[in-house]
């Protein structure tokens, strides 16, 4: 079941991606104590937040997995895209709050506090910089695997958190060279990343609960399948709409008028299994049977009603 390999994907790297954002914050916060860079104790503090977002990931992915019961009869998938899009949420606000420091950092200009960073900050944000976008990759790559919306927007935070750092280094190296303004710099340009990203991730997810149609290169598959079936003379009508991370079809088939009952069945079920056993993401299948006339100048007219 996909369902299932999805939660086992989601949970390995979420455990995985949890353990190693706890060390890296740690690492950040004594480096940033040790070598005075006020920049690398805050980007110790978004690591941290990291750990949460995370476990938003876990929770989501496991009730998406839940199977269909009374009250949720079609299952539960759409849960993952409200994972996604309160990651999303936290993510826009992590932009907001980096651009907002630099802005008022700059409009200020108060650095009567600064203390210039010892050699340990600029080693933490190079490292922090490294790792991050390594746990990004690894978490974005298992997030196509299974087409995850929540892991997909977990990846992104890793690399808001990888583009943090860059704002830390630039920090460090703006400290070390007597220009404090750098980091305000490069907290502006590192939020309208991350609040593209945010935008897009809550755009994604927000399209899969309203019951958009999968994309048209799958639609095109399907339809080319259930034409080759045996016994199908044309596919009248061919409807897609995704449900959370799966798909769900309706397809309107013509086949001979003069077959029996029974044998107009046995079409449909080979047009129905072959869809589930040839396209993974297919969760559900509708197959009307129509009569085959090739005179129907109603066919494949007004498809989307």
């Amino acid at each position: 079941m996909q369902s299932d390999n999805l939660q086992k994907v989601a949970v390995k790297v979420s455990v995985i991606t949890i353990i190693i954002n706890a060390a890296l914050s740690v690492f950040k916060l004594l480096a940033g104590i040790l070598g005075n860079s006020y920049a690398l104790i805050s980007d110790a503090v978004h690591s941290a937040s990291d750990v949460f977002s995370t476990v938003i990931v876990i929770i989501g992915v496991k009730i998406s997995a839940k199977k269909a019961d009374k009250n949720h009869q079609f299952g539960h998938e759409r849960f993952e895209c409200v994972a996604a899009i309160l990651l999303a949420v936290v993510l826009f606000a992590t932009g907001v709050g980096i651009g907002y420091s630099g802005v008022s950092n700059i409009i200020t200009g108060d650095y009567k506090d600064f203390a210039v960073p010892g050699v340990i900050a600029l080693v933490a944000a190079a490292v922090s910089i490294v790792v991050k976008e390594g746990m990004f990759w690894y978490t974005y790559i298992a997030a196509k695997k299974v087409n995850s919306s929540a892991l997909k927007a977990d990846a992104w935070h890793h690399r808001s958190d990888a583009l943090s750092s860059i704002g830390s280094l630039i920090g460090v190296v703006g400290g070390l060279c007597g220009v404090q303004i750098l980091d305000s710099i490069a907290c502006i340009v590192i939020c309208l990343f991350i609040l593209k990203a945010a935008i897009q991730i809550f755009i994604d997810a927000v399209k899969k609960m309203t019951d958009e149609a999968c994309d048209e290169k799958t639609q095109t598959e399907i339809r080319e399948f259930i034409e080759a079936c045996e016994g199908v003379k044309r596919v009248d009508k061919l409807l897609t709409r995704m449900f959370g991370n799966r798909i769900y079809v309706i397809a309107e088939i013509a086949c001979d008028g003069n077959l029996s009952l029974t044998e107009a069945h046995a079409i449909a079920e080979a047009v129905h299994n072959g869809i589930e056993e040839n396209f993974s993401a297919v969760k559900h299948i509708t197959i009307h049977v129509n009569p085959f006339n090739e005179t129907d100048e109603n066919a494949n007219e007004d498809m989307y009603s």
